[in-house]
């Protein structure tokens, strides 16, 4: 192995997933439904009409999935905890039995010498409290915070890493602005509540956690460059209200306490003093990136196979664009491996010392290929070698958690895009290691020398 892909001793390697894409048992043991328990059982959702239901069956299968890690070789697991298989009404006591399939999960992962990297939100809203109007409503974010505070307690002498929130904009823009994501809401740029109050949950669940005793907490925000379309400065402009709505909207607050110029307005109060709460001070700040986006501005004729097939509907000020000459995924993301190095160095350049060390709490490419998966291997090359480049460049790097271990449920893609190291046939529940699993492997072996 080169050595532009040594990362050193210290360097955390590792897999992320999420509960509703691998779990399954969506009925067992008291979990209560969730916003996309929901949204699959609505006509048209999910491509295919394919549901979380039964998933990759995380629930029955984790000791096989751990001892998958731990031959694999990496020292952290992120997953996250099922909000409503904790608490299924979004309130009151802990349901016992999905506290106690953690306990096992993190009991497990701890003897197979692997470090449990917990997310509490990763997009299962307990319906109950959807609702009751869900991430629009401020009352969610107490609920929240007494959420955290259960998981605190029952895990935190086992738990050396915690992550609040996963890819807030992602919720707000897919989820209530376009409604292409659970709970399916298409409220356009009314949805903004959501993204505040995302962020003060997460403030909540800091203040949470370290109450109990946690020092290593930070949030996973999904960030990619924002190229214009053209030099016009129409396209400009347009590109630049894009990356303030995607990017800077959920960073700023949680780095700078302040969100970017004009929005603070629209965000409901009292706004001030929540962004006092959103800007407690992280230990680290996990970026999930997969491509970068060129924006222009709206011309009525939007590409939708930028933006995975959904259409903006009129009157937005900006369209994404297919970016051109780049090799695609078989989601048809374009793979620019330079894109990742350059969003890591526009972190550093615009928070400075207000930048806690980052961890790539996501990163990873859909591939069709059952288990001979060169474009994968060619990928995660790429990538990583970008990650290194932008790490001897200054930027303080501490952790790599690819996404994902496992082929699972991509949301409104169903089961046709396959993101794993892991083949899964989901009529058998056969794990095979694909080819790539095998060159991680080796890369994280050799990556420590």
């Amino acid at each position: 192995m080169t050595a532009d892909l040594t990362f050193g001793p210290d360097f955390r390697w590792g897999v992320s997933t999420s509960a509703y894409q691998i779990e399954g048992a969506v009925a067992e043991d008291g979990r209560g439904p969730s916003t996309w328990d929901t949204f699959c059982a609505g006509p048209g959702r999910i491509l295919g009409g394919d549901t979380g239901e039964v998933a990759c069956d995380h629930y029955h299968r984790y000791a096989e999935d751990v001892a998958l890690m731990r031959d694999l070789g990496v020292g952290t697991y992120r997953f996250s905890f099922s909000w409503p298989r904790i608490q299924p009404s979004g309130g009151g006591p802990a349901n016992a039995a999905g506290l106690d399939f953690y306990d096992r999960l993190i009991d497990t992962l701890l003897g197979a010498g692997i470090q449990p990297a917990p997310t509490l939100y990763h997009w299962d809203t307990p319906q109950p409290l959807e609702d009751a109007g869900g991430w629009l409503e401020r009352s969610i974010t107490d609920r929240f915070a007494d959420y955290a505070e259960i998981l605190a307690a029952r895990f935190g002498d086992r738990v050396p890493m915690w992550i609040t929130v996963n890819e807030p904009m992602v919720l707000t823009l897919m989820g209530y602005s376009l409604g292409a994501h659970a709970p399916g809401r298409e409220l356009m740029f009314d949805a903004l509540p959501v993204a505040h109050h995302q962020l003060l949950a997460h403030g909540r669940a800091v203040q949470a956690l370290r109450a109990a005793g946690a020092t290593n907490v930070g949030i996973a925000g999904n960030h990619a460059p924002t190229w214009p379309a053209s030099d016009s400065e129409e396209d400009k402009e347009a590109a630049a209200l894009y990356d303030n709505l995607i990017n800077w909207l959920f960073a700023d607050p949680v780095l700078l306490g302040a969100y970017p110029p004009g929005y603070e307005a629209a965000m409901p109060g009292p706004v001030s003093d929540d962004l006092k709460v959103i800007s407690e001070p992280l230990d680290f700040f996990g970026i999930n990136h997969y491509a970068p986006v060129s924006v222009g501005a709206a011309t009525g004729r939007a590409d939708t196979a930028a933006t995975d097939g959904i259409l903006l509907p009129p009157g937005v000020p900006f369209e994404p664009r297919s970016l051109e000459g780049y090799p695609r995924t078989d989601f048809g993301w374009p793979v620019v491996p330079s894109a990742f190095g350059e969003i890591l160095r526009i972190f550093k350049d615009r928070y400075g010392d207000r930048l806690p060390p980052v961890y790539i709490t996501e990163n990873g490419c859909a591939y069709g290929d059952t288990v001979d998966d060169q474009r994968r291997i060619d990928y995660l090359d790429g990538y990583l070698r970008s990650l290194r480049q932008a790490m001897d460049d200054g930027v303080d790097v501490r952790g790599y958690f690819q996404w994902s271990l496992l082929d699972n449920f991509e949301w409104a893609a169903g089961y046709s895009q396959r993101f794993g190291l892991v083949h899964v046939d989901f009529a058998t529940q056969v794990r095979t290691p694909k080819a790539s699993y095998h060159w991680f492997r080796d890369v994280i072996a050799q990556s420590r020398g």
